[in-house]
């Protein structure tokens, strides 16, 4: 029972993540979850786990959510979908683990420097597209739409609830993927029913702490949670 407990409490910390910062789950839980099982398993059960609390999320938040943004990126998004499941079933484990790590760091980087990327719709078709390949490939979409949503200059509110728009459909999109793949297999289905009630006991954790947040402290949660994820992916990689 030792990796569904350990399953359990990385999701349970990936769910408070999202609730506090609208987008940490994935950065969280795939990189901490590929350390005790293989990243293509990682990516499945972190998926499988997440996409009650997004579409929850997405209900819940609604009223602040710019839901045009968030069809166009689903839409683009899943144009990437396939050559994501391509990677995803070809690419050794250590190419995975590497991807992961490139994509976080790119985000830190990007966010801390204040990049500004450009958000007209051809620019936001692009980050679906690679938003999509990523949701298959390593299940971290996370950091494109990070640095997309800073460069909107939403506030946190806002943040929060269109990324949830997003990644309901994202995930919605890449569960199908997977399981037309072949990639759910039933011990993945039984350790992500073990960690499943960690969501919404992480979530409530999160959302506690996410009302008594100013954007500032907001801002330097996100980095430090992108620099945390990227640490634990390089640590992977060198082991």
């Amino acid at each position: 029972m030792l990796l569904p407990l350990a399953a359990f409490g990385i999701v349970l910390v990936g769910a408070f993540a999202q609730a506090v910062s609208g987008f940490g789950y994935a950065l969280v839980t795939v990189p901490l979850l590929a350390a005790t099982i293989d990243p293509r398993a990682a990516v499945v059960v972190s998926a499988l786990t997440s996409i009650g609390l997004t579409l929850t999320a997405a209900v819940r938040e609604r009223a602040y959510a710019r839901w045009r943004v968030a069809a166009l990126l689903n839409g683009t998004a899943l144009l990437g979908l396939p050559l994501g499941l391509l990677v995803l079933a070809r690419a050794p484990e250590r190419v995975l683990s590497a991807l992961i790590a490139v994509v976080v760091l790119g985000c830190v980087a990007l966010v801390g420097l204040g990049v500004r990327m450009r958000t007209g719709p051809v620019g936001l078709g692009a980050v679906g597209v690679l938003v999509g390949v990523l949701t298959a490939a390593t299940g971290t979409n996370g950091p494109p739409l990070v640095a997309a949503f800073h460069s909107l200059g939403y506030d946190p509110r806002t943040f929060r609830a269109t990324v949830a728009a997003t990644f309901a459909g994202t995930g919605l999109m890449g569960l199908g993927g997977f399981v037309l793949a072949g990639q759910v297999h039933a011990d993945l289905v039984r350790i992500s029913l073990v960690a499943l009630p960690a969501v919404p006991l992480g979530w409530w954790l999160g959302n506690r702490l996410f009302h008594r947040i100013d954007p500032v402290v907001f801002r330097r949660i996100v980095l430090v949670g992108l620099l945390g994820s990227a640490g634990t992916a390089l640590a992977g990689l060198a082991g």
